[in-house]
């Protein structure tokens, strides 16, 4: 079976197996688990922040980013295509508090001025809004097709944001994928953000965990939630030597899933049982919508399994497809002829 149906169904290879098994440990919640400090010094620096956290995944990660940020009642401000929104539990209300503020952007993105409009303050409304207190962004932004945010955007939002003391997160759960199309550093990239959530088990192949960055006194904060959410790990050197390895190995790599979705999205634009949104393929993944009404996305992810090709149905007629570690060139052009043989 060709497994498209996220980056997050990636195994560890041979060479990172090797890695977790030689691993020194300690007792992470007590913090003296050698490898998780040599990760979370690792991930700070290519961040260009003082700190980072090891979470175990990157839900938590956002979780614990707003909660530090936030207080009960406040707001938080982020575009209607966004995964903390969309696909993280409604943990931002459950777990923080927080009264959310969505902003109808383009492709999962939003402009400074949407974020500006976008931001209430209690003060100045007799107590009738939620404070806003926080901006959250995501990049790559899943929800528009895995594209990837200008940087004057970025600090614009980010500057926005600040100007009403508002602080900034950036939801990286692909960030990577980001750097790797635009060609901008990562530490530029979030230069401006307050706290970053960065995951290692999507492309860059890692079994499990994520990554939060940002400065001493926020990344000290989230320790303690951290603990409280129940993320605290104890040898979990095993696995933040796979962090390790992927940060080290298989960025640059990232940049053959961006070639691979582009050719199987070429390849099924061009066929016409199928459209795609050429300007959204920037990065491993491709949203593709099924145009003849008959035939739903269920029923086309159906056909594609008898076929050997697994992907998930995101909407009523669109499907998602996307390109990891574990996808060769011989896979995309099964998937290829797969798709193919259903547009005739």
């Amino acid at each position: 079976m060709v497994d498209l149906r996220s980056d997050t169904v990636t195994r560890p290879s041979a060479a990172m197996r090797e890695v977790m098994k030689n691993a020194e440990v300690g007792d992470d919640v007590l913090g003296d688990d050698e490898t998780v400090i040599r990760l979370q010094e690792l991930g700070a620096k290519m961040l260009g922040k003082e700190s980072a956290l090891f979470l175990p995944s990157g839900t938590m990660s956002n979780a614990v980013a707003i909660r530090c940020h936030t207080q009960p009642g406040d707001e938080l401000v982020t575009e209607s295509k966004s995964h903390i929104y969309n696909y993280e539990g409604g943990g931002y209300a459950a777990l923080s508090g927080c009264s959310i503020r969505l902003v109808q952007g383009k492709n999962g993105m939003m402009t400074e001025q949407q974020v500006r409009s976008a931001i209430r303050k209690a003060a100045g409304s007799q107590s009738h809004f939620a404070d806003g207190s926080l901006v959250c962004m995501e990049n790559t932004a899943n929800g528009g097709g895995g594209v990837c945010w200008e940087q004057s955007e970025i600090d614009a939002v980010s500057e926005a944001a600040h100007d009403k003391e508002c602080a900034v997160h950036m939801d990286g759960a692909r960030l990577f994928n980001a750097v790797i199309h635009t060609g901008v550093p990562a530490d530029r990239m979030v230069a401006n953000c307050d706290t970053i959530s960065i995951c290692l088990s999507k492309g860059l192949g890692a079994p499990v965990g994520s990554l939060l960055v940002g400065d001493e006194e926020v990344i000290e904060n989230a320790h303690r939630w951290r603990k409280m959410f129940g993320g605290g790990m104890r040898q979990a050197g095993i696995i933040a030597s796979a962090g390790i390895y992927s940060l080290q190995n298989n960025i640059d790599r990232l940049s053959e899933d961006h070639a691979r979705i582009r050719s199987l999205a070429e390849a099924i634009n061009s066929l016409d049982f199928f459209s795609i949104d050429m300007e959204t393929v920037q990065t491993n993944m491709v949203y593709i919508n099924v145009d003849d009404e008959k035939y739903s996305a269920d029923d086309v992810v159906n056909e594609l399994a008898k076929k050997g090709i697994d992907l998930y149905s995101t909407g009523p007629q669109d499907m998602r497809a996307v390109a990891h570690l574990d996808v060769d060139d011989e896979d995309i052009g099964q998937a290829i002829s797969a798709f193919q043989s259903l547009s005739h």
